[in-house]
């Protein structure tokens, strides 16, 4: 009992599932997802986290008479909120290095790139000769 209302005020787990974790979760993984697709930096997934946090508090309040006002639950809303918002951005952000730089990365698992070896480049893609001591190899 104790725990429950550290995670959820409402008397019940699925009003938290539906609004937080559904919709502030899915709305969250939508906005990380387009901020990578414009190619703007991490930091602000954070920021639209917390902007969405406002918004499920008020879902809590306005639907499911939860309290407005609660830091504690709003950061715990904006929490979710960002962690949905990251894998989004990084799912998105793994495939954009994936395919944008398809000569240097390859897949490295489903949030993750690698660099390719340098024996595995893309069949006539130039290869950089770098001087050494004056001389070009």
């Amino acid at each position: 009992m104790i725990l429950s209302t550290l995670i959820y005020e409402e008397d019940s787990f699925g009003v938290f599932l539906l609004v937080t974790v559904i919709l502030g979760g899915g709305a969250a993984a939508l906005s990380g997802r387009a901020i990578a697709e414009t190619w703007r930096p991490w930091w602000q997934v954070a920021a639209y986290s917390f902007i969405l946090g406002v918004m499920v508090r008020f879902f809590h309040f306005s639907l499911f008479d939860g309290t407005l006002l609660s830091a504690h639950y709003y950061l715990l809303d904006s929490a979710v909120c960002m962690a949905f918002g990251f894998l989004g951005f990084r799912a998105t952000r793994a495939g954009q290095m994936i395919t944008q730089y398809r000569w240097i990365n390859e897949a490295g698992g489903r949030l993750r790139w690698r660099r390719r070896p340098s024996s595995s480049n893309i069949a006539g893609t130039p290869t950089l000769h770098v001087p050494v001591e004056g001389k070009v190899r």
